[in-house]
């Protein structure tokens, strides 16, 4: 069988963040209830962040560790996003150009709110397993952020909110899909996929979320189900409890994947409380560790819990991973692939714990001032320069060089490396 999977990865978590049970207190939420989300951390995405430079700045350590004639196979580049500013022009145009990548690539992007990253990375796939272009390489960029508003002169945050806040990150997971999957083997036709029309969560407009909660929890445990007895069936002998040295859920928040991981075990496996959570603890939480620390990076956040889990789980043999995305909607889907101990070794070197440890802390006074400046940047923005001194904080050890937003003029974005 082809050889496919990730070649390389990477993240970019932004410069700031908020620790979530401080922002839990100050907006007076139910803190025994917050105990149920498992967050500590949230990245804040600054007025001078955007899809783009998350995107970019995820992409371009991958970038310049190639070849000039291993950059010139990226033949296919895709952003997966429901952050996009344009309804027609798609990001990848602008990743392309401040990659440097090669002209002779298709460019296009996905939406399919949280599920658009494994379907990009599925794209990505097949196009290699297709021979089309053999050798030929595909980049793969999952970028997301979730801007909260408030109105000048309002009270606070709207009820809507309520505990989506904590959990709402900003961020991107880069992938390289190629015929070299150092970091991850894909299992070729492992796949179950399940999907529906539902009424979950959705955007009704590009600057605003709304949703059921309670009917996206139903909708997330039944698609988990139901896409991995799909798997089952295409995969013999598969076990939920066996198979898989560890499972990389899409995380929302970790108290949602800990209900579904319970949800499957006892349905499944008839497995008791105490079973169950060992198996979390052993299979689940080496993928929510990150997670936990950046938020729900929507397109990306199966990717990202990927990541985590290669980073912090044990390969010194190889070890298969089970991976599950859901996306409101909804569609969802359970692949699975093989990572070894040269896969974690080559992650490692990409640093993203050291990322994540030297953002800046956003003091509440900061975030609530960050919330009202929003809103000058909203969908449809015409000309904007962007005050590249807000909160200056935020601009130390960064990592060189980092693309920022510097103005938007006659609706085109302009950007400048910072270093």
């Amino acid at each position: 069988m082809k050889l496919v999977g990730i070649e390389a990865m990477n993240i970019a978590a932004g410069t700031t963040y908020l620790d979530v049970e401080k922002l839990a207190k100050h907006r007076n939420l139910d803190t025994s209830r917050f105990e149920n989300l498992l967050m500590k951390e949230k990245t804040v995405a600054l007025p001078y962040e955007d899809p783009i430079t998350f995107a970019v700045n995820a992409a371009k350590p991958i970038i310049d560790s190639l070849s000039d004639d291993e950059k010139d196979r990226i033949e296919m580049l895709i952003t997966c996003t429901e952050s996009s500013f344009d309804f027609g022009k798609s990001m990848s145009t602008y990743c392309h150009d401040l990659l440097g990548l090669n002209r002779n690539c298709r460019l296009f992007e996905l939406k399919n709110a949280c599920y658009s990253g494994v379907a990009g990375i599925q794209t990505a796939i097949n196009f290699i397993l297709s021979q089309a272009s053999p050798g030929a390489k595909a980049l793969v960029i999952a970028t997301d952020i979730s801007r909260f508003m408030v109105e000048e002169g309002g009270d606070a945050l709207t009820a809507d909110w309520s505990f989506a806040e904590p959990s709402g990150g900003s961020g991107a997971v880069a992938m390289l899909i190629s015929d070299q999957p150092h970091i991850f083997r894909v299992d070729v036709g492992a796949n179950g996929y399940y999907g529906y029309e539902v009424m979950d969560t959705c955007r009704p407009s590009p600057d605003a979320d709304a949703g059921d909660s309670d009917l996206s929890l139903l909708s997330y445990l039944d698609c988990c189900e139901n896409a991995y007895l799909e798997y089952q069936k295409r995969v013999k002998d598969a076990n939920y409890a066996e198979t898989f040295t560890y499972i990389a859920y899409h995380c929302p928040f970790g108290g949602m994947v800990k209900g579904a991981h319970r949800n499957m075990m006892r349905k499944l496996i008839k497995a008791k409380p105490a079973t169950i959570e060992e198996d979390f603890q052993r299979r689940v939480t080496p993928g929510l560790n990150y997670c936990q620390r950046v938020g729900n990076i929507m397109g990306g956040t199966a990717s990202l819990a990927l990541a985590s889990t290669i980073e912090n789980g044990s390969f010194n043999t190889p070890q298969r991973i089970g991976v599950f995305s859901y996306g409101s909607g909804c569609c969802s889907e359970f692949f699975s692939g093989v990572v070894d101990q040269q896969g974690q070794a080559r992650l490692a070197k990409m640093n993203i714990a050291q990322q994540l440890d030297s953002r800046y802390e956003l003091t509440m006074d900061e975030y609530d001032a960050l919330l009202v400046g929003s809103n000058a940047l909203r969908f449809g923005t015409r000309n904007l320069v962007l005050d590249s001194s807000f909160i200056p904080q935020a601009r130390k050890n960064l990592p060189k060089p980092t693309l920022f937003l510097k103005q938007i003029k006659e609706f085109h974005r302009e950007y400048e490396w910072v270093s």
